[in-house]
């Protein structure tokens, strides 16, 4: 029995995370996410995929996030008819986040149609609320730490990642004729000291390793932060201003609430109010009591002093009319809203009508891929495109480093340097092409590491006549 794997994403980018497998005559997909950042990345996703959708057997996520799931409507759309694994933290968040995508696919093409800017005569959304509901059904859950049986060759266990609720580390253990051999994806690997999430699990050992290296050529203290976002609360409030967080809505929204909570407790930055402006935060948010295998805040969130969740200066609000009521807001206010690298959502109307305002600030707290607004913003550029018009940026910009969901460089390959024996292939996925040459260089000099830095729609064989 042979074993391939073709690339059709996150392969010198960030996002896309597609692995198609073809484990004899078994057709697996691991991750199914869209493309995101750079224009040219973007419109893959609107072109064929590169397989028949109809002829892939199973799905595997690693978890939720757009980047590894979002394809998913699309694939079941063009005939994909099997079923999808994912842990069942992963399966309620996937219908979370799905549904929203759906819902902003459909008002950016709607908004488009009625202001005109966009090149097609009548633009359409990749897919809509209907096709992500359509997923569902398809979505089946599997428990950590216990291996789930696929058939006779091949058989797969999810292992804790950190990083958001329900991520995991995949391994499939796959039995031919002469051999087993195993292949273990890390996913999105999360902070060893994360002040919310468990850390990853430890591997001891794999064949074949797909290594994610978002943070390849970075080291992200996660020190000091507290001081580091106090300040520009801080800061401006005194100004007289609003401080604005694009932050993503799963994982880093309940991080900045964790953060903002204890500093307000702490007398560290004024009690003024905190408005999360993200159905999809609040709703993901309130997972954190279902799913507490996940994280270690349990006795925080029995006690109401303790709740970050919940406390009387943290309003949540979920209604359209609900958010445009924020622009009025002139100063003594932190605003939450998503997406976290400002592509979509609410927060385009928040940006629009603050970037032009000197006295307010503009927080990003988490990592900002090549093409998007929010790297755009950081670099300095004088003006963003938001709604087809371009918005003089007069806020201030800040970046909070260290509240990264991903492991840094230190942490990667401190997660590597676990393994027991080192694997035949590592593959480095998951990052920008400086990222990954980086992290290549050190697990070469310091493990020995035989790593292979694939490109996109490049083919391996990774075993023969197993």
């Amino acid at each position: 029995m042979d074993v391939k794997v073709k690339f059709l994403g996150a392969a010198g980018t960030v996002t896309g995370s597609r692995f198609f497998l073809e484990i004899g005559s078994l057709r697996v997909l691991v991750d199914c996410g869209l493309f995101q950042g750079l224009k040219e990345n973007r419109l893959r996703n609107w072109d064929p995929f590169p397989i028949e959708p109809e002829s892939i057997d199973i799905v595997l996520l690693t978890h939720a996030h757009i980047d590894h799931s979002g394809y998913l409507p699309k694939l079941v759309k063009e005939g994909f008819q099997g079923p999808i694994y994912l842990t069942e933290a992963s399966l309620e968040l996937v219908k979370i986040l799905l549904l929203d995508a759906g819902k902003l696919q459909e008002e950016e093409a709607k908004f488009a149609r009625k202001k005109g800017y966009s090149k097609h005569s009548n633009p359409q959304p990749l897919f809509s609320r209907e096709d992500a509901e359509n997923v569902f059904p398809q979505l089946k859950p599997i428990s950590f730490d216990q291996a789930f049986k696929i058939n006779d060759q091949l058989s797969i266990t999810a292992y804790n990642a950190g990083h958001i609720l329900g991520a995991a580390i995949l391994k499939l253990q796959i039995k031919g004729d002469n051999q087993e051999k195993s292949i273990v994806f890390s996913g999105d690997l999360g902070r060893t000291k994360d002040p919310i999430l468990n850390p990853p699990a430890e591997i001891p050992f794999a064949d074949v390793l797909f290594l994610e290296t978002t943070y390849g050529d970075r080291v992200n203290e996660a020190t000091g932060i507290d001081r580091k976002l106090g300040k520009v609360i801080r800061d401006t409030y005194y100004n007289g201003g609003v401080s604005l967080i694009p932050s993503f809505a799963v994982g880093r929204t309940q991080m900045i609430l964790f953060y903002l909570h204890r500093l307000q407790q702490k007398g560290f930055i004024p009690q003024i109010p905190i408005y999360v402006d993200s159905p999809m935060a609040i709703d993901v948010t309130g997972l954190y009591k279902d799913f507490p295998e996940c994280h270690h805040l349990g006795p925080s969130l029995e006690n109401t002093n303790a709740n970050p969740f919940f406390h009387k200066n943290l309003h949540y609000y979920r209604d359209q009319e609900s958010s445009i009521s924020l622009n009025t807001i002139k100063n003594n206010a932190i605003i939450i809203s998503a997406s976290g690298m400002a592509t979509g959502g609410r927060i385009l109307h928040h940006l629009y009508n603050r970037l032009p305002n000197k006295e307010d600030s503009i927080l990003f707290v988490g990592y900002q891929a090549e093409g998007t607004r929010g790297r755009r913003i950081l670099e300095g550029e004088e003006t963003c495109r938001i709604y087809g018009i371009d918005v003089p940026v007069k806020a201030k910009p800040y970046y909070i480093d260290g509240l990264s969901a991903h492991a840094d460089q230190t942490e990667l390959v401190d997660w590597c340097d676990n393994f027991i024996s080192k694997p035949k292939f590592t593959f480095l996925i998951h990052g920008e092409p400086e990222a990954r040459e980086e992290l290549a260089g050190i697990l070469k000099d310091k493990l020995k590491w035989n790593t292979i830095s694939p490109h996109y729609m490049e083919s391996f064989l990774l075993f023969s006549g197993i």
